[in-house]
């Protein structure tokens, strides 16, 4: 046989060991156990989400979001935050491990020099010295058991991608919402400033009539008590904003010196015009749309390769031990001419009796399937509902802003007629002070309600799995491609 024969059969041989068979089940992908559509919204603001021209997953979070602070703080979270820092080192630790599988389905050659001298029956030693290359139990891979075990590490490496876009995705819809609380926090403070001052006012009137016995002390010591139920509730406010700055310190991950809104420069929530709308689509679409979904499915795919490989168990394994180099009995002349020699060693192991453990194996892997096509079933009823929740909020929330603004002018005039009445002798101080009361609560509620709105949209934009996307990132089967390549 020619040299280049055989080269080319062993090559072949080569080709054939590496590919083996395969015994990983065939998947198919579980049927989304939700609704073929979202819940319907008919008035004004659900269909500007459903005419809106871009999809959330394809909207990049630079164009989603108006403010520039607020853009600023989200580049220093991505850049500095450790739960995404964690998320992409685990992206990195896992790519080696799948490395490391991916390694073994090829011989690993290693040099090595080996000596021993032994005593014999005529009372001398014997001495043997080799060098060389040698290739120590190389499996065989003709049931697909390394492949599979392979396998499986490549979706566990692309499930850690997708984790860290999840992770993306919260980070950047906390650092929002949060900002945004922020900003109702400095707004509520100036209405509680603004009333604390009012009812310091009206307090010291009443003061000033119940010392000339205009009024009773009962009218003095209500005014008394709504002073201080002001400088507790801007004491409240004041805390609570300290306790979001705080969270959005933590959330980027540095000091936010000179990025807060100051109750100068903050934009009041009414004005603001931080986001841009996203269409719902279908719940079909979260399946390729939302990252923790895919990751889902990632992870049962591997479970699926695990199978795969509790299978191939079974079966005989064949491993191969290799080495070429020169042997000599004196370490003198162990690389002169003539030393050359080679060895290789076989093995077939053929599982018999192993008290139930390959067995016990393939049920924890059937069992791990189980559980992996559930976790991937309850996070798509997961997505569903919290995108049907952000859609019942978004259609609401408009609706219920306007009467609460609508309310909170309402009791503007009514406060202002009840202080005219009350000076003219017609209207009790009680009816003023309970105008104070409700024109009080009335502006603390337009501001949490447009809040509650704003942060709807943002929830929805990530429950549909928009905050990811980079403006120029590839998609990721590009970029797997690319990076697993041998």
């Amino acid at each position: 046989m020619s040299k280049t024969r055989l080269a080319q059969l062993c090559a072949v041989c080569a080709a054939a060991l590496l590919a083996g068979c395969s015994f990983i089940p065939q998947y198919q992908r579980p049927a989304a156990p939700v609704a073929a559509t979202f819940p319907a919204y008919t008035n004004a603001a659900a269909t500007a989400i459903a005419t809106a021209p871009v999809s959330a997953s394809s909207l990049a979070w630079q164009d989603f979001f108006a403010d520039a602070r607020l853009k600023r703080l989200i580049e220093l979270a991505l850049a500095n935050n450790r739960d995404l820092r964690v998320a992409v080192l685990n992206i990195e630790q896992t790519r080696a491990q799948y490395q490391i599988r991916r390694a073994d389905q090829f011989p690993t050659i290693n040099a090595a020099l080996t000596g021993s001298r032994t005593p014999n029956s005529s009372n001398s030693v014997t001495s043997l010295y080799n060098a060389g290359l040698v290739t120590t139990a190389y499996e065989l891979d003709f049931f697909g058991r390394v492949s599979s075990l392979k396998e499986a590490a490549l979706y566990q490496y692309l499930a850690s991608e997708e984790g860290r876009k999840t992770t993306q995705i919260s980070l950047v819809a906390a650092v929002a919402n949060t900002y945004m609380s922020l900003l109702a926090d400095e707004e509520l403070l100036e209405i509680t400033r603004q009333t604390l001052v009012t009812r310091e006012e009206s307090m010291k009137l009443s003061k000033l009539r119940f010392d000339n016995g205009v009024a009773s002390e009962l009218d003095y010591r209500q005014a008394e008590s709504l002073t201080e139920a002001a400088r507790v509730a801007f004491a409240q406010q004041q805390r609570q904003r300290a306790l979001d700055e705080n969270a959005l310190t933590l959330l980027v991950g540095q000091p936010l010196a000179g990025e807060l809104p100051t109750a100068a420069a903050a934009t009041p929530l009414s004005q603001a015009t931080l986001l841009a709308e996203v269409p719902a689509g279908l719940p079909s679409d979260l399946l390729t749309n939302r990252p923790d979904i895919r990751q889902a499915e990632q992870l049962l795919l591997a479970s699926n390769a695990n199978i795969g490989a509790a299978r191939a168990a079974f079966f005989p394994r064949i491993s191969l031990t290799v080495g070429v180099g020169s042997a000599s009995s004196h370490l003198s002349g162990l690389f002169k001419s003539g030393t050359y020699g080679w060895t290789m060693a076989p093995q077939l192991m053929l599982p018999i009796f192993d008290a139930g453990r390959n067995t016990a194996g393939l049920e924890s892997a059937n069992a791990g399937q189980g559980i992996a096509i559930a976790q991937y079933e309850k996070a798509i009823q997961t997505a569903f509902r919290e995108v049907a929740d952000a859609l019942a909020a978004r259609s609401t929330l408009a609706d219920q802003l306007r009467s609460q603004q609508a309310q909170a002018q309402a009791e503007v005039v009514r406060f202002k007629l009840s202080d005219l009445r009350y000076q003219g002798g017609v209207a009790s101080y009680l009816d003023l002070l309970d105008a104070q009361r409700s024109l009080f609560s009335a502006r603390q509620a337009v501001v949490q309600t447009r809040l509650a709105q704003l942060q709807s949209q943002v929830t929805l934009y990530k429950a549909l799995g928009g905050g990811w996307k980079e403006p120029d990132e590839r998609p990721l089967s590009l970029k797997a491609e690319t990076q697993l390549k041998p």
